[in-house]
């Protein structure tokens, strides 16, 4: 069952995320779901690093801007345009 839920809030995550970098015709389903697993652990490593412990909200505001950060970084790499 965490699978699946991982699964979704991975792809709402990602989703925002694509929303927020203007990306969203682009992305597909499975790229929002890979997009926000990992984003959110970008985001989560990077906050951790600067000392920010979120939680509650703030963890999923940590999440999406860990996904649009990777986002970014795939922009500048040439995957997203």
């Amino acid at each position: 069952m965490s699978l699946i839920v991982w699964l979704i809030i991975g792809g709402v995550i990602g989703w925002l995320a694509s929303v927020v970098m203007k990306t969203n015709a682009q992305m597909g389903v499975i790229s929002n779901v890979i997009v926000g697993i990992v984003g959110a652990s970008l985001g989560g490593w990077i906050a951790g690093l600067l000392g920010i412990a979120a939680s509650g909200v703030g963890t999923y505001l940590v999440a999406v801007a860990g996904a649009a950060l990777l986002i970014a970084i795939l922009r500048t790499v040439g995957v997203f345009k």
